[in-house]
């Protein structure tokens, strides 16, 4: 015996702690390996942010009385949102207004970025897009809305869950 432990007993410790400090290795090998590849994560696969940034943020709007007022350019709370979250990115807002199907496809084939509209956290709309989480309007009682975006374009889906929450808009 070694102190009270049998020397099998020291051996799997040893072993252990040396199992865990090889996989800590190889997952920050891994890491380095993938960043330096120009992964990183989340992640973009079709550039949506980088392409947006400092650039042209392509807005779609379903209009909504009293949230998104038809106009040129169009007025309203969640108007609102959707300019200051182009600014915060260093883009222009290029505004497209549509119905909530047509906003979609549009999603769905880059011909947008992103859409606001009274789309709630049940969106039908979950399987042909990203839902960003629920925010509200301080301006009005407006329930918990999101934005879509299109389906696997994450990082710019975390951009956005960023400003919402410094926003003070975030649930």
């Amino acid at each position: 015996m070694c102190g009270g432990y049998s020397k099998g007993a020291v051996r799997g410790v040893t072993s252990a702690r040396v199992g865990r400090r090889w996989k800590a290795v190889l997952a920050a090998a891994a890491v380095l390996v993938l960043t330096g590849c120009g992964v990183s994560i989340p992640s973009d696969p079709d550039g949506t942010l980088a392409r947006a940034a400092g650039d042209e943020l392509r807005i779609g709007l379903a209009i909504e009385p009293g949230l998104i007022d038809s106009g040129d350019p169009p007025t309203g709370p969640l108007v609102d949102v959707a300019r200051e979250y182009a600014a915060s990115i260093d883009a222009d807002a290029k505004w497209q207004i549509g119905s909530e199907e047509a906003l979609v496809e549009m999603l769905e084939h880059q011909r947008i970025d992103i859409a606001f509209g009274h789309f709630s956290p049940q969106s039908p709309w979950s399987d042909r897009a990203a839902l960003s989480r629920p925010f509200t309007l301080q301006e009005r009682d407006s329930g918990e809305l999101v934005a879509l975006m299109p389906l696997g374009e994450n990082a710019l889906v975390s951009n956005f869950e960023h400003f919402i929450d410094d926003s003070g808009r975030a649930q």
